[in-house]
């Protein structure tokens, strides 16, 4: 619950500020006894169940009417509509009506196969809470929580519900999916005084779904559902827009395009039809067939279905998109912003190092909590290390399952140095057993054990094994260990060996712990008796460095994306200088700031700044959110990487929110476009990669799809002033197999050619590039108007106005078709490389291409050579003769396409300047 939130019956307005007692009594409830179970049921009813609002279901009508978003679905559809009301040609209007559903169950049934692969990675098990109801511990279902439950704790368990702390043994929890702080936080029953503590200073509460890593406690139930600090990030996740991808945006842009050309040429048609005296049906039908012809009627299609063989692929490397066009989003991102617990490190926590002060320091491999790691030293300073390593595997109560932990995450760090050491932790503990212990306490920050061992003289002695803070321990010694076992007092003098250690560790950004011991004689200590005064004028042993390391794998993926052009930037709620060395130590370029100064500045100093800011520690959900809208601004295409709640405001409003499948939070999944399976950083590179292949080769389709799209208006605006055909060359059935059948395949083989050599070393392509520039456009008019010149010559001598053939409008329409066709296939073979030859070996499409273009091949074959193909398609059989100058004429354009790649090749002989493709 937020603090500002107003009291009501069963609520308390502050509960951070003020004393346990006084929440219980606000709350209505005695400790001891628990609510009773008609009262609970009573507030049940009254506040409802323990649970986030689900996400409301779109209904199928609805998806499929989104379908019908793409401005190339209306205007096919208003081409269906059109036809029938003036025409009334049935067959037409059902083919073109039959294009858009099919577009749009296309895109239906992949958006369901990512849904439902969500589904299967969220967690089905319920959460069991035990509380105190009538004097009793029983245990309930979760969902049945309700303010003023007193919830009963313990190592391991999930915290059910927000609520106040009223009883602390050593209580320790990790809230890395809330705050973001890798470190698990102390809790007691003090209140922490003030109007606007931070959430991760808030050392009296606890929330929903952190996890208890040490100690007991009790805390009495202050919010449930959507009132819990889960439920307020829920809320802030639905008033979060999402915004078109840039795939969207362009294809957006260049369907108005084609639409404003197919206007003009339509226009253009029916003023010279009129001037050669058509009439109004005839001029319609033209009009129609133009329609059909400019409006890249396979363009959804191919772009869904790419787009959708692409989900497969990223799947099948880790990932499960949930967005079809969020595949090339990937592709284009400029700046990733990830979070640093669990997403850029390993969320274990690993001891780094082991100093002994003034003496020996040792560098420890390894990660994680895998035992498999040396201690590794300066040649000739090899000495006995069991002596300083027993503490870290006695003075502790973590405990390893093969390399999962059970316990503190520090404490895990420290038994896994020994392990490292040579130490067997099961036994080592069996052979020393504890007599006595000082549990931890946030108020003297330090842990103590007492074991029955023998001293290096040989007497008898009970000793006591310390382990905690840097500052406490230090002050509490009074000699150090030497390695050949004798003791030397500290003073003035050498007092600073210690403190230059815990320095040089914590500059370095890693955590402190200090392991120290004493001796007693047997006897003197008493289990159950007051130990604490003896841990005192102790003996300082060693130093231990600990950090939450960084995915061995990440370094490289960051060094990737530093080649790709992307940025990558930190984004933690760990503190400033721990997030800064894991940076530095990642390659993340650019200081650390605190949230704090974040917020303090104005947008227009983070415009100004932001480029040398590489890491935002301590921060907040909302200033990820304006750290998100402020890249966007700054025409970046924001990647936001993360697997909290505290993360999924961001992760929803940045162009794609990527989310952690294994460790992220349910919260973070639903805001998400994509999820990690694997929560592996080096995913993206290769998911950004992929995007980057796809949208390469969606630029190949669009200019083969573009050049024959100018050949097409071309065609019929030449035909129209030529006085061929009454201007309508094609007619609509020819143009949709030309389209749907011919050009699929060879849209396909396009689609999922082999990745241009370079690709990863480009910088991202700028959000305001237009999908094709003017270069692009002016080549590819060039390619359409050999296209024309040739159906058109091929028409005349179908026609017989050409030549000796006898021929017929029927001939004529076939030869021009089948011209055309081939056109089409030399200008997809054309469009995978604008720059070399296409007699190169490496331009040889892979064997799967080749099938598809073989199957355009048969198509093209089938129409004039299957009876009742032609019957329908108003073609008709070609002769050996007639095959030839088909192909002959659409041969043209490789010699007009290899003249213009020479003078490309003269004009930028370094095919790596091309930094972005156009």
């Amino acid at each position: 619950m937020t603090q500002d939130a107003v009291a009501t019956p069963g609520q308390v307005a502050n509960p951070v500020a003020v004393p346990a007692d006084e929440v219980a009594r606000g709350l209505g409830v005695d400790p001891a006894q628990g609510l009773s179970a008609a009262e609970a049921a009573s507030r049940l009813a009254s506040h409802g169940p323990n649970q986030l609002a689900a996400a409301k279901k779109e209904p199928g009508w609805k998806a499929f009417l989104r379908q019908y978003q793409d401005f190339m679905q209306l205007i096919l559809l208003g081409a269906a509509v059109v036809n029938q009301v003036v025409v009334q040609e049935v067959a037409t209007t059902v083919l073109l009506a039959g294009l858009t559903v099919f577009n749009a169950v296309i895109g239906l049934r992949q958006e369901a196969k990512a849904e439902e692969s969500v589904q299967a990675l969220a967690q089905m098990m319920k959460t069991i809470a035990r509380v105190r109801r009538g004097g009793q511990a029983v245990e309930i279902d979760a969902g049945e929580l309700v303010p003023g439950d007193v919830v009963l704790v313990e190592a391991g368990n999930l915290v059910p519900a927000d609520g106040r702390v009223i009883l602390a043994a050593t209580l320790e929890i990790e809230e890395a999916a809330l705050t973001g702080e890798s470190l698990p936080v102390g809790k007691s029953v003090d209140p922490v005084p003030g109007d606007d503590v931070p959430l991760g200073d808030r050392t009296c509460m606890a929330y929903m779904n952190t996890s208890v890593t040490r100690g007991r406690g009790e805390l009495i139930v202050t919010s449930t559902g959507m009132g819990t600090e889960i439920g307020h990030i829920a809320d802030m996740l639905a008033n979060t827009e999402t915004s078109k991808t840039p795939l969207q945006r362009q294809l957006d842009s260049l369907s108005k395009i084609i639409a404003s050309i197919a206007g003009v040429a339509l226009v253009l048609v029916v003023l010279l039809g009129r001037a050669q005296g058509l009439d109004f049906d005839t001029l319609f039908i033209t009009g129609v067939a133009l329609a059909v012809a400019a409006i890249p009627t396979g363009l959804p299609a191919v772009v869904t279905a790419l787009l959708s063989m692409g989900t497969r692929e990223i799947a099948n490397r880790g990932a499960i998109v949930k967005r079809l066009p969020a595949v090339e989003t990937l592709g284009s991102t400029s700046a990733i912003c990830s979070d640093k617990t669990g997403t850029l490190t390993l969320n274990k926590m690993t001891a780094r190092e082991l100093v002994i002060p003034g003496q020996n320091r040792y560098t420890v491999t390894g990660e994680g909590y895998s035992t498999v790691g040396e201690l590794k030293h300066v040649g000739g300073q090899r000495i006995d290390l069991d002596p300083y390593l027993l503490p870290m595997v006695l003075c502790a109560d973590a405990v390893l399952d093969g390399e999962a932990l059970i316990g503190d995450p520090t404490e895990g760090a420290l038994i896994v140095l020994g392990a490292k050491g040579g130490l067997n932790i099961t036994e080592t503990r069996a052979a020393l057993p504890r007599v006595a212990e000082v549990p931890f306490d946030s108020d003297y920050k330090f842990m103590a054990t007492f074991h029955e061992m023998t001293a290096d003289d040989g007497r008898p002695v009970v000793r006591c094994y310390v382990k905690g803070a840097p500052d406490v321990l230090i002050a509490r010694a009074t000699t150090f260990r030497h390695p050949d076992g004798s003791l030397i007092r500290i003073t003035e003098e050498n007092r600073h060996l210690a403190l230059e250690a815990n320095d040089a560790i914590a500059n370095a950004g890693e955590r402190v712990m200090v392991v120290a011991q004493r001796d007693f004689e047997p006897g003197v200590v008493r289990a159950g008796g007051d130990l604490l005064p003896l841990v005192q004028e102790l003996t300082l042993l060693a130093m231990v460095g600990i950090v939450d390391p960084p995915r061995p794998e990440a370094k490289a993926a960051i060094a990737e994306c530093r080649t790709a052009g992307i940025r990558v930037r930190m984004i933690t709620g760990d503190h400033a200088t721990t997030a800064g060395a894991i940076a530095t130590e990642l390659g993340i370029e650019g200081r650390a700031i605190t949230g704090t100064q974040f917020a303090a500045m104005s947008d227009e100093q983070l415009r100004t700044e932001i480029d040398d800011i590489g890491v935002v520690a301590r921060v907040a959900p909302e200033d990820k959110v304006r750290l998100v809208r402020i890249l966007k601004e700054k025409g970046n295409i924001v990647a936001m990487t993360g697997d909290g709640v505290n993360d999924a405001p961001a992760l929803k409003s940045a162009d794609i929110g990527v989310a952690m499948g294994i460790t992220g939070t349910e919260v973070s999944k639903q805001a998400a476009v994509m999820i990690l399976t694997d929560d592996n950083f080096a995913t993206i590179v290769g998911a950004v990669a992929y995007g980057r292949t796809l949208y390469d080769n969606l630029l190949k389709y669009l200019r083969f799809q573009m050049s024959t799209l100018v050949a097409y208006i071309a065609i019929f605006i030449g035909a129209g002033i030529l006085g061929i055909a009454s201007g309508a060359p094609l007619n609509p059935f020819q143009i949709l197999w030309l389209n749907m059948v011919v050009d699929i395949p060879l849209a396909i083989a396009l689609g999922f050619d082999q990745p241009a050599r370079g690709l990863m070393s480009r910088q991202p392509r700028p959000v305001s590039a237009p999908v094709l520039s003017r270069n692009n456009w002016i080549r590819l008019c060039v390619q359409g108007a050999v296209m024309t010149v040739g159906a058109l010559i091929a028409y005349q001598i179908g026609d017989g106005a050409i030549g000796d053939i006898d021929g017929d409008a029927v001939l004529a329409s076939t030869m021009l078709l089948t011209t055309l066709s081939v056109f089409h296939l030399a200008a997809a073979l054309l469009s995978r490389d604008q720059r070399n030859t296409i007699f190169d070996r490496d331009a040889v499409p892979g064997l799967a291409q080749l099938r598809r273009y073989g199957i355009a091949v048969l198509a093209i074959i089938a129409v004039t050579g299957i009876d009742f193909l032609a019957e329908i398609m108003g073609t008709t059989w070609l002769t050996f003769n007639q095959w030839c100058i088909c192909i002959g004429i659409a041969l043209s354009i490789v010699v007009v396409e290899e003249l213009i790649k020479v003078f490309v090749r003269r004009a930028d002989p370094d095919p790596e300047s091309e930094a972005v493709p156009a």
